[in-house]
């Protein structure tokens, strides 16, 4: 009998298959090649499995190329806003003390758009491990200047070379850390040689070790590659990290200290979950109806789900929103469930909405989607598919072309942008879609006194949504009869 032997294999820190990963590759990394999140991505995961740690750790990303994280890593992770990651491990950090919390970001993220949040979180010394990742450019959104650049680097708002006289030297983020009072641990390590990298290594593992002994605020600074923007060879990565970059940015251990202080011990908070509940979630409108009320028409007797989809800018995330408060003062089970795009350079911004009288499983939506509203192109040609037979499809006419559907469907085109326009801004583009659904869910599927209900319900959801702005309720209110008005014109009355 033959016995096996593995000595290579995928880290315990990933998943086995990243079935996350958009796409039919399911086990490789995405990263491009010479970049620095691969390799770095593996010496986490490693350590992660190593120190036995996988089910207590939270690995937060944010927006930027980190933001894939969430494919690869089998452990608990949370996608926040652009530079806010220390603001949410802190707060993981502090209710869950026994949690390993990792705060992963980029040059962007960190030291420009979030850099008050990092340096507040450092000097504060939370608990939680630092990731910091410096490639010198804005890696995500098309090489713009980031504020680790080099004097004199070329980028794409930096044609002619970094300019010290305008913008400064670049920040130095590990010496600057190092300098606070409660840091334990700075170091600023390298993704390029392979003895480098095995530096780099021990520093990852020293780092979460002394998380995992409470130590305080660790931070470990690779400085990585980016090839595509950076317009080199994976080999002249490694080069212009070990040149140009070490020069201005030296190696080494800036700081360690972890051995002369004690763990850190945090009074616990005193607090009635009945009143956190109450601030985290006030009741902002005083209509409504009473707990029993059910919606009778047939349509309301089984769960719906609805997809939206849009460019970033064009009230899609407040569309799904609308929606989930209208399910909400009806005494529906609801999910909204957004999706940003950050993560597909310039797709759509999307998001899912579930209305339910039982308890709804997953917000998620890829399939059999009840109700598709989209309002621009991609979003048609990337949903559509998800629309189930008998669906219904509402759709901006004023910059989507008609689209060619089979009869099983129910298609209703509103030229809501020109409408919107004509009101006084492209952004009531929502409500006049809303209004849409209103006459064709009045055409379709409502009784007559859920016909008047909905009408109702939607002015005290956009009441509820925009509480302190009279001026917006108004005109988002003139937009949804407008848009109604528009499908009743074009398509007759029930």
């Amino acid at each position: 009998m033959i016995k096996e032997t593995v000595t290579h294999a995928k880290p315990e820190g990933f998943f086995e298959t990243f079935e996350r990963r958009p796409g039919p590759i399911k086990k490789n990394m995405h990263y491009c090649p010479g970049c620095g999140h691969g390799i770095l991505q593996k010496l986490i995961a490693e350590a992660i499995g190593d120190l036995k740690i996988k089910d207590k750790t939270i690995f937060i990303s944010p927006v930027g190329c980190s933001v894939f994280s969430y494919y690869y890593f089998d452990c608990f992770g949370i996608s926040v806003p652009h530079g806010r990651a220390p603001a949410v491990a802190t707060g993981m950090a502090r209710s869950n003390p026994d949690s390993i919390v990792i705060s992963y970001q980029g040059d962007g993220d960190l030291a420009a758009i979030g850099f008050n949040n990092f340096i507040q979180a450092a000097n504060r010394g939370e608990n939680i491990c630092v990731f910091f990742v410096n490639n010198a450019i804005y890696g995500m959104t098309g090489g713009q200047m980031a504020p680790t650049t080099l004097p004199g680097q070329k980028t794409a708002t930096s044609p002619y070379g970094r300019s010290i006289l305008n913008e400064g030297y670049p920040m130095k983020v590990s010496e600057m850390v190092a300098a606070l009072d409660s840091p334990v641990y700075v170091e600023r390590t390298a993704l390029s040689t392979t003895s480098n990298i095995m530096k780099a290594r021990k520093a990852v593992r020293k780092a979460l070790c002394n998380t995992i002994d409470r130590k305080g605020f660790s931070m470990v600074e690779f400085l990585a590659g980016c090839p595509i923007n950076l317009k080199m060879s994976a080999s002249e990565i490694n080069e212009f990290i070990n040149t140009r970059m070490v020069s201005f940015f030296p190696l080494g251990c800036f700081k360690d200290i972890a051995e002369d202080r004690d763990p850190l011990k945090r009074s616990k908070g005193i607090y009635k979950a009945e009143k956190v509940r109450e601030l985290l979630y006030p009741l902002k409108v005083d209509k409504g109806v009473s707990p029993d009320f059910r919606n009778k028409s047939e349509i309301f007797q089984k769960q719906r789900k609805i997809k939206l989809g849009g460019f970033g800018g064009q009230g899609v995330l407040s569309l799904g929103k609308m929606i989930a408060t209208m399910g909400k003062l009806r005494n529906f089970n609801v999910s909204w469930l957004p999706s940003y795009g950050p993560e597909m350079r310039g797709g759509t911004a999307n998001c899912s909405v579930i209305i339910s009288r039982k308890k709804i499983g997953s917000p998620i939506i890829d399939k059999d989607c009840n109700l598709l509203i989209v309002l621009n192109q991609p979003s048609m040609n990337k949903f559509l598919p998800e629309l189930k037979k008998n669906g219904v499809l509402i759709y901006d006419s004023t910059t989507i072309k008609k689209p060619d559907c089979g009869p099983d469907k129910k298609v209703y085109a509103v030229d809501a942008s020109n409408i919107a326009k004509q009101i006084g801004s492209l952004k009531y583009a929502n409500s006049v879609i809303l209004g849409a659904l209103s006459a064709v869910m009045d055409y379709n599927f409502l009784t007559p006194a859920d016909q008047a209900d909905f009408d109702r319900t939607f002015e005290e959801a956009i009441m509820d949504c925009f509480s302190d702005k009279e001026t917006i309720i108004k005109l988002n209110i003139e937009a949804f009869y407008a848009g109604q008005k528009a499908v009743i014109d074009a398509y007759g009355k029930k």
